[in-house]
């Protein structure tokens, strides 16, 4: 076998193979052979086929069988041998193929660039840092209240915090409009669900009053034919309903898994929740900041298959995310859409490959188990989430992956500055810029 490599363009490789005539041709003789034991054709008994009639009905059949055989392993020799790595399947060709000549082919393929990751000693990482603080642990409890709260039907005047139940129809120009028009409808009078300015008219009324409600529909309203309209909202009032939080008592506290304790016992479980989470998402604005550092500070070319895989990845994630499932042919959405995306999630995964390597970065078990652990923690019955993780092979491995990648950052945020910077818990939850 003969071999040469040929740079075409970037990543891209030309590599053209020379296969020996003889060595074809006599596999496909063999393969004949082969065939003739049970080759059956009309006039010969089985096995008893002249050679010159089963090369003739099965000669071409056979050799692109053989052919196809030899290009694949020959192909993958040449690839070991020329110590080429390549990403993703390659684009084969046979220039020569016929018999009695040399096999000649040629393979198109992209390989892995050699990626050398620059340490980010000059990279200066914002971390910040917060606590829970009481007046942060009542507004949470006034958040789960709320979350639990009912209305109740009162009969005064609405204001802002109420909830009206109001039937309505829209007119344009003293035309009523498709879609206008709803009866039964609740409406919280601080939602800004409504066209803006609807709500704040509505502040002040009484069940069974009516009121004529002047709106104006904004530049950018999603129906064509509403954008920018005067209208005139004939409004009744049904009824107006207040919010009754829960009381901080033994069956709220139920609700959020708290059996025992009292105030103070739950108090004490949702600080806890609020400082996971607040750790978490400190984590992850760390981590964003020396992603992006990496990235930037890494230029190099990437195989066009790679990110093809990616996007096709990225294309299902969306289907799946919106609710299209089988029903919806995920090619049908534009590779522009993800093309960005899949760019940075490959040169990353490069990235961080080159560091495990780099810098031997390994995951054992227990690192494994420390990380489920920690995940289950908000769970009613945390030692069952951890072993459904760990008896499961492919959760494993995506833990394992998890785990791998916490680390490779760890490794990088030693190279880097690190800026702590004080905030309120409220700043500091802003969860990090979603990818």
């Amino acid at each position: 076998m003969q071999v040469s490599v040929e740079t075409t363009s970037g990543l891209e490789r030309r590599v053209t193979i020379q296969v020996p005539a003889a060595r074809v041709d006599e596999a496909v003789e063999a393969r004949l052979k082969q065939t003739a034991k049970s080759a059956r054709i009309n006039g010969f008994r089985r096995g008893k086929v002249p050679m010159n009639f089963v090369r003739r009905q099965f000669g071409d059949e056979v050799r692109a069988e053989v052919v196809s055989e030899v290009i694949r392993t020959q192909y993958v020799e040449a690839i070991t041998q020329e110590k080429l790595n390549p990403a993703g399947y390659p684009d084969i060709e046979a220039k020569v193929n016929e018999a009695g000549k040399d096999l000649e082919f040629v393979a198109t393929l992209e390989v892995y660039p050699e990626v050398a990751v620059a340490p980010l000693s000059d990279v200066t990482i914002e971390k910040p840092v917060a606590s829970v603080t009481d007046a942060d642990l009542d507004k949470m409890i006034d958040v789960l209240r709320d979350q639990q709260a009912k209305y109740e039907v009162v009969e005064r005047a609405a204001t802002e915090a109420d909830r009206v139940n109001i039937d309505f129809e829209g007119f344009i120009d003293g035309e009523a409009f498709e879609g206008g028009k709803a009866e039964g409808h609740d409406l919280g009078l601080s939602s800004g669900t409504f066209i803006p300015g609807f709500e704040a008219q509505l502040v002040g009324t009484s069940a069974g009053e009516e009121k004529d409600v002047n709106v104006t529909f904004p530049e950018d309203y999603q129906a064509e034919q509403l954008k920018g309209k005067d209208a005139v909202f004939k409004v009744k009032i049904n009824s107006v309903s207040e919010k009754k939080q829960p009381e901080l008592n033994e069956d709220f506290f139920k609700l959020y898994g708290v059996e025992e304790g009292g105030v103070e016992a739950f108090r004490a479980d949702v600080k806890k929740n609020m400082t996971r989470e607040l750790a978490q998402t400190v984590k992850n604005k760390v981590k964003e900041q020396v992603v992006n550092a990496l990235i930037a500070g890494n230029e190099f070319d990437v195989p066009k298959a790679l990110i093809d895989n990616e996007v096709n990845a990225l294309r299902q994630q969306a289907v799946q995310q919106f609710g299209g499932g089988q029903q919806f042919d995920a090619s049908m959405l534009p590779a522009e859409l993800f093309s960005e995306q899949a760019i940075k999630r490959v040169k990353l995964g490069l990235l961080m490959a080159s560091v495990v390597e780099a810098k031997e970065i390994k995951v054992d078990d227990a690192e494994i188990r420390a990380y489920v652990e920690t995940l289950a923690e908000s769970y009613q019955d945390p030692q069952q989430v951890v072993e459904y993780y760990m008896s499961n092979q492919q959760m494993r491995q995506q833990l394992e992956s998890a785990v791998l990648e916490e680390k490779v950052v760890e490794a990088l945020l030693a190279e880097a500055a690190v800026a702590e910077t004080e905030m309120s818990y409220d700043d500091a939850i802003k969860p990090a810029t979603a990818e």
